[in-house]
C-alpha cells in the first residue's frame, strides 16, 4: 500500500498558551516513532497547501471564516474561548491543516497514493458549521469529506471518529447529508456534553468511563462495523483521535497501543472491499505524548499494509 504523509511547518508554529496539551510536540512525537519503526521514509511525503475559502464554505459559513481571520493576531494570544487560543502562526496552520485532507482526496483519486495519514493540527472535529471550540478551528475531516463528494461526485463517504470526546462538530455539518454516514465512539458524559438525538445518518456510540479494550471492541464489532460494511462506503474517512489511551490523563477510557491497530485493521478491511482502499485518515486527540506516538504508528502501519 502507498501511504501519503502529509503535513506542513506550519502546524509546528501554532501554539496557545503554556504548557497547553495541544502542542507542536503532538506532531513530533508521531513523526520520530515512525522513524524509529523504519516506516516513515517509506511513505509518499507531501506539504499540505492553504485550504481554498471555496473548499471551506462547503462546512463553514462565512461569517464563521472571516470572523477567526479578524481574530488571528499579530502579535501575542487571541482567545476564542477558555482552551482554545489563536497566535500570529495559527490561522496559516488552520488552513494548511484543513487543505491537508483536501490534497489527501486528490492524491487519492488521481491514483498517486492507496491512502493517506495526515500529521496536521490544530484537530478540528469539534469545529461546527458556525463556531470554533475544543482546540479546533475548521471541521478538517467534514471540508475533506465534502470535497470528495463535491467534486468527485462520490454517493457513499463514510466517516470514523474514535477520539475520546464526542465529534460534535462533525455531526453539525455532517448530519442529514444524503451522501454521508458518520459514526462516532467517545465517553459519555464528557465534553462536549453532546449526544445529540441521531439523524439517520449519524450512528453515536457513547461509552462510559472505564471502559476498555473488550467492552471498546465489542461495541464497535456490534454497532458499528456492520453498519459500515452494509453501508458500502466509496471512500472511508477517519478521524484518529488518540485520547482514549489509558496512559491518557485527558480522558477516562483504557484502549492500548494494539486496539488502535485492531481498529484501523477492521476499517481497512472494510475500505478495502467496498472503497478500492480508499482512506483518508487525520490527526484529531492525543495527548500524551509517548502514548500518542506508539499508538499513531500503529495506526499508520496497517494502512501501510505493514501490520
Amino acid at each position: 500500500m502507498i501511504t501519503a504523509y502529509i503535513t506542513h511547518p506550519a502546524c509546528l508554529k501554532h501554539e496557545m498558551f503554556t504548557e497547553h496539551p495541544e502542542c507542536p510536540s503532538r506532531l513530533s512525537v508521531i513523526e520520530d516513532h515512525l522513524k524509529a519503526r523504519g516506516l516513515f521514509d517509506f511513505m509518499h511525503h507531501f506539504t499540505a497547501p492553504k485550504v481554498t475559502i471555496t473548499q471551506l464554505e462547503r462546512a463553514h459559513t462565512s461569517k464563521h471564516i472571516r470572523r477567526l481571520m479578524e481574530q488571528s493576531p499579530a502579535e501575542d494570544i487571541a482567545y476564542l474561548d477558555a482552551d482554545t487560543a489563536m497566535n500570529p502562526f495559527s490561522l496559516e496552520a488552520a488552513f494548511c491543516a484543513a487543505g491537508a485532507g483536501v490534497l489527501a482526496v486528490e492524491k487519492i483519486m488521481a491514483g498517486d497514493v492507496n491512502n493517506a495519514f495526515c500529521n496536521v493540527r490544530p484537530p478540528g472535529h469539534h469545529a461546527e458549521r458556525e463556531a470554533s471550540m475544543g482546540f479546533c478551528f475548521f471541521n478538517n475531516i467534514a471540508v475533506a469529506a465534502l470535497h470528495a463528494i463535491e467534486k468527485y461526485a462520490l454517493k457513499r463517504v463514510a466517516v470514523v471518529d474514535f477520539d475520546v470526546h464526542h465529534g460534535n462538530g462533525s455531526e453539525d455539518i455532517l448530519q442529514h447529508n444524503p451522501h454521508v454516514l458518520y459514526f462516532s465512539t467517545f465517553q459519555h458524559p464528557f465534553y462536549p456534553h453532546s449526544n445529540t438525538p441521531e439523524a439517520e445518518n449519524m450512528i453515536n456510540i457513547p461509552l462510559s468511563e472505564g471502559v476498555g479494550s473488550s467492552e471498546y471492541r465489542y461495541a464497535f464489532t456490534q454497532k458499528l462495523l456492520p453498519r459500515l460494511e452494509a453501508y458500502q462506503p466509496d471512500m472511508l474517512f477517519i478521524s484518529a483521535g488518540f485520547d482514549a489511551h489509558y496512559e491518557d490523563d485527558m480522558a477516562g477510557l483504557n484502549l492500548v497501543d494494539s486496539d488502535y491497530l485492531w481498529i484501523t485493521r477492521a476499517l481497512m478491511e472494510i475500505a478495502n472491499k467496498t472503497a478500492q482502499g480508499r482512506v483518508v485518515s487525520m490527526l484529531e486527540g492525543g495527548y500524551a505524548l509517548e502514548a500518542l506516538g506508539r499508538s499513531a504508528t500503529e495506526h499508520v502501519r496497517v494502512l501501510m499494509g505493514m501490520d
